[in-house]
């Protein structure tokens, strides 16, 4: 069986600088994995070149068998992403922004209603469909983008600090909403600075740092001994440069 996401000796440069230093990973199905590592160690270029928003320069990414590249609008209709920034039209409603996304990835008007209906009830956000995204709170824009990422039914999310600058309230609401539909099949890749929350909903987790993935392994193998993953994470990532 394929795994969601396999990544293989990827490399990722911009000019002479690698940002992405020839790193391997595999995410299975209906896993919650947590992808760590600080400012600038390579977890945006690893996911802007598993959704196709960079080219890498070498390896090779399959979403669920589909090559990131050779297959590409198969591969793109598997992810979904959740970005940390807000790249939505901020004129648009939240209704018209599903649609259109819907009717980009192929959806017809009655499969777009639905789901778009779906999504809104499920993300308390019903009441504000109507609105423009400026006029959202922070934690209602977060829902928002979550569910653009999700309009197309994608079997793998990924989500870029989900709920960054969100209060407590929302921030566990969203975490109840996305262990839901982890547990109905959604394979879900969380890069977060807070980590109590990857320790909260992750299975497995991975850490890269300066471009390299410096240590991977279940949720176990880094809270062992009396340690969180904070503290794990920390003796991880302030070790000299050597694969752990």
């Amino acid at each position: 069986m394929n795994a969601a996401l396999e990544i293989s000796h990827l490399t990722k440069r911009y000019g002479k600088e690698v940002a992405v230093d020839d790193i391997s990973l595999s995410v299975e199905k209906g896993e919650f994995f947590g992808f760590l590592g600080k400012n600038g160690a390579g977890k945006t270029s690893t996911i802007n070149s598993i959704v196709g928003i960079a080219r890498f320069q070498e390896g090779v990414i399959k979403i669920d068998g589909s090559d990131v590249v050779k297959d590409y609008r198969e591969a793109r209709r598997k992810v979904g992403l959740s970005p940390q920034e807000f790249n939505m039209d901020i004129f648009t409603s939240v209704r018209m922004t599903l649609n259109f996304v819907a009717g980009y990835y192929g959806l017809n008007k009655k499969e777009r209603t639905v789901r778009i209906d779906q999504l809104l009830e499920q993300l308390d956000l019903v009441k504000h469909a109507g609105k423009e995204f400026q006029q959202l709170s922070g934690g209602l824009k977060r829902r928002a983008v979550l569910a653009r990422a999700l309009i197309h039914n994608p079997q793998l999310l990924i989500l870029d600090e989900p709920t960054a600058g969100i209060d407590v309230e929302i921030r566990r609401e969203l975490w109840d909403y996305l262990r839901k539909i982890n547990k109905e099949g959604v394979t879900i890749v969380l890069t977060s600075h807070y980590l109590e929350e990857v320790e909260l909903l992750c299975d497995k987790i991975a850490i890269i740092s300066d471009g390299k993935i410096v240590a991977s392994g279940d949720k176990s193998d880094f809270v062992k001994e009396g340690k969180n993953l904070e503290q794990a994470y920390l003796e991880i990532t302030s070790k000299p440069k050597e694969i752990i």
